[in-house]
């Protein structure tokens, strides 16, 4: 039982004893991960995708799966979960970190978002918030979290490890400062990735030890595969695929894995859920 609460999470308290031993069993993120690889079928969603820019502006499936992601976590919230000093907390928020490409050439400086996803905003309001932080993003204004991560790393090697020790031993016993987890990212419900607009395919990615991030998802890119059709006869149709890393400690594999079924229900049919497209 901990000594002190923390700022941004609740102690889960009905575990089942073998959940509440894991911690102890498998003390890191990286010991505990999980792989799923998750293809979705994109014959719906590029028509709705095209529909959309003609009628709205641009959008990608990057905002499709962010807002699936986004429902999943606020739908079944046994995902929105982390471990921190031997205990599973369940958050207070959902809340998504994803980087932006300054520019998209080699050296580009890379810059880490972090979005609170409140339960019942629009996809339109979604894409709306998605775009001012964006474009926030690739302005030259210097972000608080770029700050200090700049001040971080002048220092020398041993006060470097010392004081990621001290973050450590903090986030551990529930006394690191709110305001510090506030705008940093590996303080997120989940971490995305998304490989594909920079034409690179999925990936496997790890989890941070530092922070609490227990879910990474890596999008690839649009590619085609050969499928059975609707007369049972194989033909090609596109496809994307999701590479998610999960820490197994938070909930078992059945409720992750049905939890992101959400996410593929919704990009694949998104006018099922969102409906057909309206102009502005």
């Amino acid at each position: 039982m901990p000594l002190f609460r923390r700022s941004d999470g609740k102690l889960v308290r009905d575990l089942h004893p073998m959940r509440r031993l894991m911690p102890y069993v498998m003390k890191g993120r990286n010991q505990s991960l999980v792989y799923y690889e998750q293809t979705l079928e994109l014959h719906k969603t590029l028509p709705f995708l095209e529909a959309w820019k003609r009628a709205r502006g641009k959008l990608s499936i990057f905002h499709l799966v962010l807002f699936g992601l986004a429902r999943a976590l606020n739908e079944r919230p046994g995902l929105n979960r982390f471990v921190s000093g031997g205990n599973i907390y369940q958050r207070n928020k959902t809340e998504i970190a994803f980087t932006a490409k300054k520019e998209f050439k080699d050296g580009a400086a890379l810059r880490t978002l972090k979005m609170e996803m409140p339960q019942g905003e629009s996809f339109p309001e979604l894409v709306a918030r998605i775009a001012d932080q964006v474009h926030g993003a690739r302005s030259d204004v210097v972000k608080p979290v770029d700050k200090e991560m700049s001040l971080l790393a002048r220092l020398p090697g041993f006060l470097l490890r010392w004081l990621m020790a001290a973050a450590f031993w903090l986030d551990d016993w529930n006394l690191f400062p709110a305001f510090m987890m506030r705008d940093d990212p590996m303080f997120a419900s989940l971490f995305v990735t998304n490989l594909g607009s920079l034409g690179i395919d999925r990936c496997w990615h790890h989890l941070y030890e530092y922070g609490n991030v227990s879910l990474f998802c890596s999008i690839g890119c649009v590619q085609t595969a050969v499928l059975p059709g609707a007369d049972g006869q194989p033909e090609l149709r596109p496809i994307l695929k999701l590479m998610y890393t999960f820490d197994e400690r938070i909930n078992d594999g059945h409720y992750c894995v049905a939890s992101l079924n959400l996410v593929k229900e919704l990009v694949e049919d998104p006018e099922r859920y969102l409906g057909e497209v309206a102009p502005l």
